[in-house]
């Protein structure tokens, strides 16, 4: 194990309230580490729902004016979306505290512990999940570091991202995203998919590559995903949802009702609370690798069917007048495409909104989403879709989520632009029937958990 992480004893986030960010400041403050930090949705005298919950940890917080960093810190730690030109920033380098991406702290946590490092384009925080409840189940008592918060640990009061256990296994997501996948050199790697998100697939492959590379023990991969199947060759294990595909793990009898899921898995029946084929897929992920580490498939079914699945991840809010409403974070062209099908065996209809994030990510998967999206919709089936989510900083605004829909619009699917999210339920309630799905999908925007509450209340 590398004792790298020692060396640091007070550590201060910028942007703390940040998913990312909150978990790694909360594993640190498990361990016993002095945590603190500051972020721009902080506020004197406003109470914050995140930062609440920092505290009760023993996080200190602090508005982003500098106050937080001082001669005690000697770490902080910064997101790719904090800028040098930012006031914290510009302290720290005139007190020569050093500076680290979160990225590369993430990589120093996971070389002080054996750690299974899951990765992929789709998949990674629901598949995290259920392998931590897996091996918590089997007594293994790990750690975990997600993003995204676990309905089981949120229930206890907590943000849900990170738990320290006395176990000597940690789980953590491996993003492709920005390239940070290749510092981390796992005990045990997973690679669940490769899909076009912000990168070529060329790029994405070759990150990819190099994930399996770096992996110590053992490298599990998805043979389904022709693209991650690729990467198969020399592997010790491997697992497959295409019963026609030959892997050392195979689901199959796969059927849905209502909100519930079963399979088999070698001949062991799994029942879950969740939705869709893809989490089919995560399980069977998430199982194979239990199953390396000494865990029965029995206890693997077991212990997925109380899982309870995580904030926003096909988060089922509730039915009313007819209408189930389900908040998802899909944002990327085979996520979307994904949670809209899963939706499809719930009812007659589906009527799914989306909000995009980002110029530049839509700029570039613009064709990506319009032919996935299409194509998953039946003839009663909707797409809306409101303005693109711009979290700041330079970006060339050039393109509108009305692109989008203008292009599913020629394909001739039944696709909608309301500007402005809080005008889409009034916009769109005349195509609500009394037996349909309402699916809202988006990522990265601090207010779509309240947008969700908000559309509940209005229904």
């Amino acid at each position: 194990m590398d004792n790298a992480l020692q060396q640091y004893s007070h550590i201060f986030f910028i942007g703390i309230a940040g998913t990312g960010m909150s978990a790694i400041a909360q594993y640190l403050a498990g361990t016993g580490k002095k945590v603190s930090g500051s972020d721009r949705y902080f506020a004197p005298g406003v109470f914050n729902d995140t930062q609440a919950k920092l505290e009760a940890e023993g996080i200190g917080c602090f508005v982003q004016d500098g106050s937080g960093i001082n001669e005690t810190t000697d770490l902080v730690v910064v997101s790719t979306a904090v800028e040098d030109t930012v006031f914290e920033v510009q302290k720290a380098k005139q007190l020569g505290i050093p500076i680290m991406k979160r990225s590369a702290l993430l990589a120093l946590i996971a070389a002080s512990k054996k750690t299974i490092a899951v990765g992929g384009t789709s998949g990674k925080s629901t598949t995290s999940a259920m392998l931590f409840q897996i091996l918590e189940h089997a007594g293994m008592q790990p750690s975990i570091i997600s993003g995204a918060g676990l309905v089981s640990i949120i229930r206890d009061g907590k943000i849900g991202n990170a738990k320290v256990g006395a176990g000597e296994w940690l789980v953590i997501e491996a993003d492709e995203s920005d390239g940070s996948i290749v510092q981390y050199k796992p005990a045990v790697g997973l690679l669940l998919n490769i899909d076009k998100d912000h990168q070529e697939i060329e790029e994405l492959v070759s990150i990819f590559t190099t994930f399996k590379n770096n992996t110590q023990e053992l490298f599990v991969v998805n043979r389904a995903n022709r693209l991650s199947a690729n990467l198969s060759a020399g592997i010790a294990q491997d697992f497959s949802i295409d019963e026609n595909i030959e892997a050392g793990y195979v689901a199959t009898n796969f059927t849905q009702q209502g909100l519930s899921i079963s399979f088999k898995v070698q001949e062991v029946s799994f029942t879950m609370q969740v939705l869709g084929r893809h989490n089919m897929e995560n399980a069977l992920a998430a199982a194979s690798v239990a199953s390396q580490l000494g865990v029965s498939l029995q206890t693997c079914a077991e212990a997925l069917k109380t899982y309870e699945g995580i904030y926003r991840r096909h988060q089922v809010l509730g039915q009313k007048n007819g209408v189930w409403l389900i908040d998802d974070y899909a944002h990327n062209p085979a996520k979307c495409a994904a949670s809209i099908a899963a939706c499809q065996q719930l009812a007659p209809k589906v009527v799914a909104w989306f909000q995009p994030h980002g110029y530049g990510p839509t700029r570039f998967l613009r064709h990506d989403f319009v032919q996935e999206i299409a194509a998953v919709l039946r003839s009663q089936d909707e797409i809306w879709m409101s303005e693109i989510f711009y979290a700041g900083g330079t970006a060339v605004k050039d393109i509108s989520a009305a692109d989008l829909i203008n292009d599913i619009q020629a394909l001739g699917k039944n696709a909608f632009f309301v500007e402005h999210r809080n005008d889409f339920v009034e916009a769109a309630r005349t195509h609500f029937t009394d037996n349909c799905v309402l699916l809202l999908m988006g990522a990265r925007d601090p207010g779509l958990e309240q947008f969700a509450k908000a559309v509940w209340e209005k229904l």
